[in-house]
């Protein structure tokens, strides 16, 4: 690229101090000219933005040549001015939002929470709201940063439809204390499940690798005796241990060793026992009719009966233990008096 020294192509203006304007950049081309098309200039003058975008923007008339829009493929000359109008870079903070949260525990430096059914844990994109981390941005007055802007605060995550205990850090300290007993696997984590089917075992260790599943995003799938090339397996551990049996139906209290996705959700159904509701991985929702011989044949539960009961860690400031409890939700409680009412070994 050449261009006149005395006229460097610098910005002359930028026109914005605030992420939520657009933002106006002016180039002068020099008397010697430029020797390659609009849409290379312009990427060498701005590299955050790729070729693809600025033909866009070109195309889009975000670009004028002389106060006129043009073609990517246009050579600036001498003496042209080039104007690129940009649009406000995308947010880079959650949104807060007045959502209700259940809270089990709360002081300066973290809180915990009882997570309800059908909310996500944190946006998966800049414009998604409606998430913990948008109500937990509204409650607290500050929260740690990590190293996803979108994540402020969370420390792990549950499934959308999985209720329970969550760990919320409110200041860096906290953030890095926690996630380094999550990493070292000191954090000791129960959940209750109720399960289909009779368990032969009182207890068991479930060892079984797992994969996301190479067609989809929205599955995972245990190591088998032909295992698809392309996935990638990371080990995953589950300890179990039966809690009530129930003709047709067991609830059991699930220790996860590892914390893969969906894992409590696969290690069940491989051996057998699906969770009930979670048709994802072989579960049936369950109405009053199927337990109790009568009723309603209007599903009681149509997601995972699974919700994370207990939480054991260390203090990450005051280094004291803590325990913390979520009770189940109604919708658990209530299939569990009709087990009790009418399926009780």
């Amino acid at each position: 690229m050449t261009v006149d020294e005395r006229s460097t192509n610098e910005d002359c203006a930028d026109l914005s101090t605030s992420a939520e304007e657009t933002e106006s950049y002016c180039h002068h081309i020099g008397k010697r000219g430029i020797e390659s098309r609009l849409d290379v200039y312009l990427h060498n003058r701005h590299p955050r933005i790729s070729r693809t975008v600025l033909q866009r923007y070109i195309k889009e008339g975000q670009v004028t040549v002389n106060g006129r829009p043009t073609k990517a493929s246009y050579e600036p000359a001498a003496g042209d001015s080039i104007e690129i109008v940009l649009p406000p870079p995308p947010p880079s903070e959650v949104v807060p939002e007045n959502i209700p949260l259940d809270i089990i525990y709360e002081d300066e430096w973290m809180l915990a929470i009882n997570k309800s059914v059908g909310i996500i844990c944190h946006p998966a994109r800049a414009t998604q709201t409606g998430t913990v981390a948008n109500a937990v941005a509204f409650h607290a007055a500050g929260l740690s940063h990590g190293d996803d802007p979108f994540r402020p605060g969370i420390m792990h995550r549950l499934d959308k439809n999985t209720t329970g205990v969550m760990l919320i850090a409110k200041c860096d300290e906290a953030h890095w204390r926690i996630a380094m007993q999550f990493e070292q696997r000191t954090i000791r984590k129960e959940y209750f499940a109720i399960c289909e089917g009779k368990f032969a075992l009182d207890a068991d260790i479930i060892n079984k690798p797992l994969a996301p599943h190479p067609e989809t995003t929205q599955r995972m799938i245990p190591a088998g005796i032909n295992p698809p090339r392309q996935a990638m397996f990371k080990e995953a551990v589950t300890q179990y241990r039966v809690n009530t049996r129930y003709r047709g139906f067991t609830t059991v209290d699930l220790f996860p060793r590892t914390g893969r996705t969906h894992q409590l959700r696969v290690h069940m159904s491989t051996i057998g026992h699906p969770i009930v509701g979670d048709k994802l991985y072989g579960g049936r929702p369950v109405s009053e009719h199927d337990l109790a011989g009568r009723g309603s044949d209007r599903p009681l539960i149509e997601h995972q009966a699974l919700h994370a009961r207990r939480l054991q860690l260390v203090h990450p400031i005051l280094e004291k233990p803590l325990v913390l409890e979520a009770p189940l939700p109604p919708l658990l409680t209530g299939i569990l008096e009709l087990l009790d009412a009418h399926r009780k070994i």
